[in-house]
């Protein structure tokens, strides 16, 4: 079976920056459906269409095919009193977009604390970056129609009703 629309794609992956510095070893295998359903870049999914087991392709993002340019307008300092006690650089808060309604939200990481203030960056931590995404095709199914209907690969393990 090849890689084609409303197929659930398993990859082994790594995934560097354009010097060969690892970024991401991908020590789990990558499992989505193929078709358009913005389980992962447009760009590696349409290098993957027609692909069968056993075949690899690298494929270099930009920032804009990717996880996006680098907004300074997503950093923002808040007063040190507004955070737990326990508070380090790395970890990360949910908040709440801009303007954005109730289903806006944005992860926020702490990138600094300095006396009585907190640096929060809600870019994603790859933002600005390009990379180079390297897979081979380890495996390749039919979705279920199931799946199809809620546009993702759903786990085994896990039972219908547990997704949204």
């Amino acid at each position: 079976m090849l890689v084609a629309r409303n197929t659930v794609i398993t990859l082994d992956y790594h995934v560097t920056d354009p010097d060969g510095e690892v970024v991401d070893e991908g020590r789990e295998p990558l499992i989505y459906l193929h078709g358009g359903y913005d389980d992962i870049f447009p760009k590696i999914e349409e290098a993957l269409q027609g692909k069968g087991i056993g075949e690899s392709i690298q494929v270099k993002l930009q920032p804009d095919e990717a996880f996006g340019d680098y907004d300074a307008e997503m950093v923002q300092i808040e007063p040190r009193k507004d955070f737990p006690k326990e508070l380090q650089v790395g970890m990360q808060f949910e908040g709440g977009a801009e303007g954005g309604d109730d289903e806006d939200f944005i992860i926020y990481r702490v990138t600094d604390i300095a006396d009585d203030k907190v640096v929060l960056d809600g870019n994603h931590p790859l933002a600005g970056m390009a990379l180079v995404f390297t897979c081979t095709v380890t495996a390749v199914r039919p979705a279920s129609a199931e799946e199809i209907e809620h546009g993702h690969v759903h786990n085994p393990d896990e039972d219908g009703e547990a997704c949204h």
